[in-house]
């Protein structure tokens, strides 16, 4: 058996810390440019470098995505960007760029370089192909098979290894090449700025009817006929590994710390119960579909991993997120008095009883017993985000502990 690897998202050094705590093996992340994720908060190089750092120290890997599909006007700036990120020394580069790729290689070639999953790779000829480019590691695009990904394995070298999404928002086009953000809005999907027009309702115009709208309804709200389904592999493991699949890939590096470390806790838990006992994991599923049923998603599907999914599989009959659980906040620290400092993220009140969320997968519920402002004034209720606080709550938490509370269980209504 292969060894496995959990590689989480994160947007922000805040992010990555939870990811690292909460169970990730890799993290991957992007800097202010040059990858796919403009909206996201993104690396700084101050931050980059305290990521490895923090990360490393954790015995946890940092990929830098630089994955877009390169412009002329691209290439001095992505030459100069390659030359920082030999000094923050990550652990690899995740590219798609064939021109991007030669420059990495010309300018850190000591720094691994996998390819991304908008390269296309869809067979084990173009996986031969990038290794003998020097690349590691290959995502699979998300279009294959679990037997695609079988035969890939048995035709490709032994120490090439294979990534692939296990998790996460599925993108309506082809390996995520998609052009409807440019068309409609000028934002180019392939240089990070996508507008995410696959969310978007639509209805049916007959051509020799112009402004004559046929909507095709599914529910009250309309048809999201681009707007597919969440990934979701987690009662999968067996199949996943079987398949030959070297590193376990969530999406989502615009997403909160509480998605991040759920899911990340979630898979850590199920892959390390399956390699200790497939009766284990067995056991364990309905904590495993309860615990990732807690962040933020839309419904669930296995994709394109047993075949062609139906209509009915992929998509989704509606743009919304379903969200059972409300994040609070990250206990940065313990001050002298036991109480917890957070940035507040979403209103609650004193009197709750809101849930610790713990890395080793313990959930503790707890009151909330006072909340002080950074003035020490005592406060009813924390309505106000990003106010930093201080929580006396019936149960000490520790350091990075999550809060969380139930939508039934909140005052912020």
């Amino acid at each position: 058996m292969r060894d496995i690897e959990l590689l989480i998202p994160a947007s922000n050094l805040e992010v990555l810390k939870e990811a690292v705590i909460f169970g990730a093996d890799a993290v991957y992340i992007g800097g202010e440019a040059f990858g796919l994720r403009a909206k996201a908060k993104n690396f700084s190089h101050d931050d980059m470098v305290s990521a490895v750092s923090f990360a490393h120290e954790h015995g946890v890997k940092v990929y830098i995505t630089a994955n877009i599909l390169a412009h002329n006007y691209d290439l001095e700036g992505a030459r100069e960007y390659f030359r920082e990120l030999k000094e923050i020394k990550p652990d690899a580069l995740i590219i798609s760029d064939p021109g991007m790729y030669s420059i990495a290689k010309e300018e850190c070639p000591e720094i691994e370089r996998h390819i991304s999953t908008q390269a296309n790779n869809t067979n084990y000829l173009t996986y031969k192909f990038w290794y003998e480019q020097g690349a590691k590691r290959v995502v699979s695009a998300r279009e294959l098979s679990l037997a695609e990904i079988k035969e890939i394995r048995a035709n490709i070298p032994d120490d090439m290894e294979i990534e692939s999404f296990i998790h996460g928002a599925m993108c309506i086009s082809y390996s995520g090449r998609c052009l409807l953000s440019n068309y409609f809005t000028g934002r180019d999907a392939n240089q990070g700025a996508c507008t995410h027009p696959c969310r978007w309702k639509y209805a049916v115009v007959e051509e020799q009817r112009p402004g004559e709208y046929l909507p095709v309804y599914e529910n009250e709200r309309g048809t999201y006929i681009f707007n597919s389904k969440d990934l979701c592999m987690i009662e999968h493991i067996p199949d996943l590994i079987d398949a030959g699949i070297d590193s376990f890939k969530i999406e989502g590096r615009m997403k909160t710390a509480l998605y991040v470390a759920t899911v990340a806790r979630t898979y850590r838990k199920a892959i390390d119960d399956y390699l200790e006992s497939p009766e284990k994991y067995e056991a364990n599923m309905d904590w495993y579909r309860s615990e990732i049923s807690k962040c933020t998603y839309r419904q669930f599907t296995t994709g394109f991993y047993y075949g062609k999914p139906s209509d009915d599989a992929q998509v989704y009959g509606s743009n919304t997120y379903i969200n059972e659980y409300i994040y609070l906040g990250i206990v940065y620290d313990i001050d002298d008095r036991g109480y917890a400092h957070i940035e507040q993220r979403n209103k609650f009140c004193k009197g709750d009883m809101i849930e610790i969320m713990k890395p080793n997968g313990d959930n503790v519920q707890v009151t909330v017993l006072a909340i002080y402002d950074e003035e020490g004034n005592e406060l009813d209720a924390a309505p106000h985000p990003q106010q930093q606080l201080y929580l006396e709550l019936s149960t000490k938490p520790d350091q990075y502990d999550i809060l969380r509370v139930a939508k039934e269980e909140s005052c912020r209504e």
